[in-house]
């Protein structure tokens, strides 16, 4: 197995400094096939067939880690590893684009397990020696699951760091020492700066959904991780589009990287079937009940955390159990809901764009996208949790009147052709796409609240009076009495309330004049 020339750190290149990628389209090794000829500064995809090979060890992939995919029933390589692993195991950078559910996880997690086994570096504590970069805590774990039997078959140790969980274990872990971190960018980066990590001796990064950590959100945290690593390390940036917010982290970063682009944004039209749904605003609810009710997997997209918590309950109340995933919830609550929908106890999952990317669930037959989101690139990833791995799958769009140019666009925008149909509840396009209907579940009795009894108060202790003082007032009695006279006297008792005391003077003449006759005694 050749290991990568460029190991070890170097100097920092300067802020600013960006190092133009070296195209590649001539050289025997590139593969791919692509419809679109890159961004200006990018190297264009290889149009040369991909090689497809009958097993992973073909490509170089030790035994040891082939037997480990065995296993976990992986034989055979996607086109996107067939493609990017013969130049990635050999230390090149590598940008690759394979759309969602391809393989992109396994052609980033084998040759980074293969590098840090063949180095000669040891484990340090505080300082990781593979990164891998995700947007989001759900895409996390989902790397770590795919990554962790590999990485325990070569015994390296992997932590996951994210935020909306204590950062105690995170750190405990670095602090003993990991060899890959696989770690959403905030969270790092707070680690970092309170120096429980250090990306000194990293010796390859990897970068997953690159072009969604490019947007605007993501880039400057990215760019400052990146900065921190070591210049000579390697790096792959892997994604479903390859857009201009990719190229400025490839123009920065990637020292004259190899470009694969294995498959079109969007699933062939054999795997994936797109519709639009035209329907009246007021029959909307029924339509979205009528296609949640199969006996299938079905997953929905709505724009807002509080559209997808309301139309969760509403279904769950219907007789269709659902979950709910959007970022509102905590992290325990994700994963169980996560989990829950995965192992089919229940078959809806209703969500943000949070589960748009990353999300790997197994014979999602149906996505609706109940409201359509804004941009295409949010339409490709949302429709990419169906038809994954040559599957099946059927996606369909709501669209109401005032949505009919919106969803025009974004068809558009993401190249496809989808069968537009005018239904209204019961219609017959809705059957045949969601079939049988499931049986009705009876949702859960809802706890009535549990009222806490009502603590009686508790009876004020009464203060002895003070010698001389009447009863009830607490105070001496010259003031009592010298306070009653002022506030009948009015006005006119206030100026002999100063030298004469008790008798004229106000209120407040009078308890001064008390106090002063107590003393006196």
């Amino acid at each position: 197995m050749t290991t990568s020339p460029r190991s070890g750190s170097g100097a920092r290149p300067q802020q600013g400094r960006r190092r133009r990628p070296t195209p590649v389209s001539n050289e025997p090794r590139q593969t791919g096939v692509s419809s679109q000829s890159g961004t200006p500064n990018t190297p264009a995809p290889s149009r040369t067939p991909v090689v497809m090979v009958d097993t992973f060890t073909e490509l170089g992939v030790p035994q040891s880690l082939a037997d480990v995919l065995a296993r976990g029933g992986v034989t055979a390589p996607f086109p996107i590893q067939c493609a990017t692993l013969p130049d990635s195991m050999a230390g090149r950078d590598v940008l690759g684009r394979g759309r969602t559910g391809s393989g992109k996880t396994l052609a980033f997690a084998l040759p980074t397990v293969v590098r840090l086994s063949n180095s000669e570096t040891k484990r340090q504590p505080k300082r990781p020696r593979a990164l891998v970069l995700v947007p989001t805590r759900e895409l996390a774990n989902q790397v770590a699951e795919t990554l962790s039997p590999l990485a325990a078959a070569a015994n390296l140790k992997m932590v996951t760091i994210f935020g909306g969980v204590g950062q105690n274990p995170q750190v405990a872990a670095l602090r003993t020492g990991v060899d890959i971190v696989v770690a959403c960018p905030g969270r790092l980066e707070d680690l970092i700066q309170q120096r429980h990590c250090s990306l000194d001796q990293v010796e390859i990064t990897v970068l997953d959904e690159a072009d969604h950590m490019a947007d605007l959100g993501f880039l400057p945290v990215v760019r400052r991780l990146m900065d921190a690593t070591p210049t000579k390390g390697q790096r792959l940036l892997f994604s479903a589009t390859l857009d201009k917010g990719v190229d400025v982290l490839v123009q920065r970063f990637l020292d004259s990287p190899v470009v694969h682009s294995v498959d079109p944004e969007v699933a062939p039209v054999s795997t994936m079937t797109h519709h639009v749904f035209a329907v009246a605003a007021a029959d909307k609810a029924s339509v979205v009940h009528a296609l949640a009710g199969g006996r299938d997997r079905s997953l929905l997209f709505t724009r807002t955390k509080h559209g997808a918590k309301k139309l969760a309950k509403q279904l769950t109340q219907a007789g269709i159990p659902a979950v709910e995933l959007h970022g509102n919830l905590s992290q325990n609550a994700r994963e169980r809901n996560l989990e829950s929908f995965s192992e089919g106890s229940t078959r809806v999952l209703v969500a943000t764009d949070i589960a748009a990317r990353g999300i790997h669930v197994d014979e999602v037959a149906l996505v609706v996208h109940v409201d359509p989101p804004a941009e295409h690139k949010a339409y490709l990833h949302r429709s990419g949790r169906t038809a994954r791995a040559g599957a099946e799958g059927v996606v369909v769009t709501l669209m109401t009147p005032d949505q009919v140019n919106d969803v025009r666009q974004l068809a558009r925008a993401a190249s496809i052709e989808p069968v537009i149909t005018r239904v209204t509840p019961g219609h017959q396009a809705i059957t045949s796409l969601v079939g049988e209907p499931a049986a009705f579940v009876r949702p859960a009795p809802t706890a009535a609240p549990v009222r806490q009894p009502q603590r009686s108060p508790k009876p004020r202790a009464v203060q002895p009076a003070a010698p001389g003082a009447s009863a009830g007032s607490g105070r001496p009695n010259g003031a009592a009495a010298a306070g009653r006279p002022g506030r009948q006297g009015g006005q006119g008792g206030r100026p002999g309330g100063r030298p004469g005391g008790a008798g004229a003077g106000g209120g407040r003449n009078g308890r001064r004049t008390g106090s002063g006759s107590s003393s006196s005694r």
